[in-house]
């Protein structure tokens, strides 16, 4: 069997007319794009609106006994004029028309958001000459709105054989009794990384409006060079700290079966784009770091107490302490006698004096302070591993600059270094380490 390419289009992508010309020609620019996976319509400029949110507020608006009329006819607008400029052959009037009547009904909000990607997905496979498949053939969820990973591949297997070109819509599913489900927002990430393993891909592209993943975040570093190559584990390192192209949930379909994911920009199909290899992939960049991610809004708790380490069950109060408080901790660097918690205030909110107060009367420390207004900073790279220098030359940056580190910790796999620092000098910092490493090309 020849390989096989899933590609995936984000809402940037599939816009406005133009945008469906773009893809159509990087479709078809390779027979092996065999699969298609669309998103709703995104924002053609910073004014307008996305689809989705449009779907949403109509739903909203039913809800609250509220015509959404005017709301809804910003959608048709939008979905007629894409057809009649493209000059596909659909009815789109009359399923424009089916759709407004199901929400009108009181339909979920989940069918309401779905019909975006659905409406779009219908086009796409017109305008293409592809079969449409609808997502809620293939994407199960169980009773109790659970994804079904096995039921679904199961089904992807079996309809799509004979299927020699599709388009599935993205984002959603249904479930037993045919009740359509979503994923969370950027779900369209997800299914098509379900479709690449259902169909084998060779390799599942993400097309986007970025031509992949930065070496550090554009908004602080200008024009920040692109992480050629990135391994499953660096992706996921560097996207819990903020730094997203990808919905994280699309990695796991796809990294179980060794397939790659290519993200590439839909404006600038000549750009290479980022590959996302398997972690077992060998490593051919040894002494550099891949990618610089951090993240504001973290407090840190310390407490310190001699013979900590040799108090039996003392972690395991402090963690049920914060358990009891609904509270979960994003780090926990200890030493002999201390340790700290490392706290997203998101989930601290105005628990601070509760917390101390607890761990006070159960644990009994000699001190325990709080430092709220702190950042996180971490490197991130297999090419760190067992490579002399890296930590010096991140410490070193952040010196030069005159930048305290108040907190240090690093995984028992050497994929990273995490540092934090007071919130004011999260941009600082952030363009010192990129500085030292980048510059002098390490």
């Amino acid at each position: 069997m020849s390989e096989v390419i899933v590609a995936k289009f984000g809402g940037s992508s599939l816009a406005d007319s133009k945008q469906f010309l773009k893809v159509k020609n990087i479709v078809l620019s390779d027979n092996r794009r065999r699969y298609v996976v669309p998103s709703a319509p995104g924002k053609r400029s910073r004014e307008d609106h996305k689809i989705t949110d449009l779907l949403y507020l109509c739903h909203q608006h039913v809800a609250q006994r509220l015509p959404f009329d005017e709301v809804y006819s910003i959608i048709e607008k939008r979905y007629l004029d894409i057809c009649t400029e493209l000059g596909v052959s659909l009815d789109m009037k009359a399923i424009l028309t089916e759709v407004k009547s199901r929400i009108a009904q009181g339909t979920s909000a989940d069918y309401a958001a779905s019909r975006g990607e659905y409406l779009n997905g219908l086009i796409l496979a017109d305008y293409l000459g592809y079969e449409f498949i609808d997502a809620a053939e293939l994407i199960v969820f169980d009773k109790n709105g659970q994804f079904d990973a096995e039921a679904t591949q199961n089904r992807v297997q079996t309809r799509l054989a004979s299927v020699n070109q599709g388009v599935i819509p993205g984002f959603y599913g249904a479930m037993e009794d045919a009740t359509i489900k979503t994923f969370s927002r950027g779900g369209s990430d997800v299914t098509g990384a379900i479709i690449a393993r259902g169909v084998a891909a060779s390799v599942y592209e993400n097309w986007t409006d970025v031509s992949g993943f930065c070496m550090a975040d554009p908004r602080i570093i200008e024009e920040p060079k692109l992480i050629e190559k990135i391994t499953y584990k660096e992706l996921r390192e560097l996207s819990y700290m903020g730094a997203s192209v990808l919905h994280e949930e699309a990695i796991f379909p796809v990294k179980k079966e060794g397939i790659p994911i290519k993200i590439k920009n839909t404006n600038k199909p000549q750009d290479e784009g980022t590959l996302i290899l398997s972690d077992l992939s060998p490593v051919s960049y040894s002494g550099t770091i891949t990618g610089i991610a951090g993240k504001k809004g973290f407090t840190v708790i310390a407490i310190e107490k001699m013979l900590m380490s040799s108090e039996k069950g003392f972690f395991r109060k402090l963690l049920s302490i914060l358990e009891g408080n609904d509270i979960s901790v994003e780090h926990m660097p200890s030493s002999i006698d201390s340790v700290s918690l490392v706290i997203a205030d998101s989930e601290l909110g105005n628990k601070m004096e509760k917390v101390i107060s607890d761990i006070h009367s159960q644990l009994c420390p000699e001190s325990i302070v709080g430092y709220p207004n702190m950042a996180l900073i971490a490197v991130v790279g297999r090419g760190m591993i067992k490579t002399k220098g890296i930590s010096a030359k991140v410490f070193g940056a952040l010196a030069q600059e005159g930048i305290n580190v108040r907190m240090i910790t690093q995984g028992s796999s050497e994929l990273n270094i995490i540092v934090g620092i007071e919130n004011e000098d999260f941009e600082k910092a952030i363009k010192a380490i990129y500085k030292n490493f980048i510059a002098k090309k390490i």
